[in-house]
């Protein structure tokens, strides 16, 4: 399905399907408000969505951060969302391929996400334990919080992560 797929730049008349997208691959979880409030941010957000037929098959957002005391620039990467019968057709991974390149053009640094090490290390992600993500995490997530160095930087970075409001929810951090 992917050969039939195009990826672009998430439209805000994308908006509905999007919210359908995210309510069918993840109905135990509600990150709606989420996706919407990142969406609704004037900057720092950028979203990309696989689409064929005029129908969303994958959308995948990307926020700008910082890192206390430093002024890299970094990214948090999530949500990322992938039609159910979709998944497994590499829709996922060319939505994030193309949202890391297009970071890695506009000078990002780093790029931060929470999630499963087996599907993320596939892109070079890597456990992190020198920039904190803004709230604790469980400790069976610990090598759940990863990066992927999109230009070196000398010496590496350490401090917390500075998200924007729409992450600063603690339920967003926790089981």
């Amino acid at each position: 399905m992917l050969e039939k797929a195009a990826i672009r730049e998430g439209l805000p008349t994308d908006t509905v399907a999007i919210e359908r997208l995210y309510s069918e691959a993840f109905p135990d979880e509600d990150l709606l408000p989420l996706v919407r409030d990142l969406h609704g941010e004037l900057s720092g957000v950028m979203s990309f969505i696989a689409h064929a037929d005029e129908a969303v098959l994958g959308h995948v957002v990307f926020t700008t951060c910082g890192v206390a005391g430093q002024t890299v620039k970094v990214a948090l990467l999530g949500p990322l969302a992938v039609a159910p019968a979709q998944q497994r057709r590499g829709i996922g991974t060319a939505i994030v391929r193309a949202g890391l390149h297009h970071l890695e053009i506009a000078g990002t640094t780093q790029v931060f996400v929470l999630g499963d090490p087996a599907y993320y290390g596939r892109f070079g992600f890597e456990p992190d334990d020198h920039v904190t993500p803004p709230y604790p995490l469980p400790e069976a997530w610990h090598g759940a919080w990863q990066s992927l160095g999109l230009r070196n930087v000398d010496p590496p970075l350490h401090g917390d992560l500075l998200v924007p409001q729409p992450w600063r929810q603690p339920a967003l951090w926790a089981p």
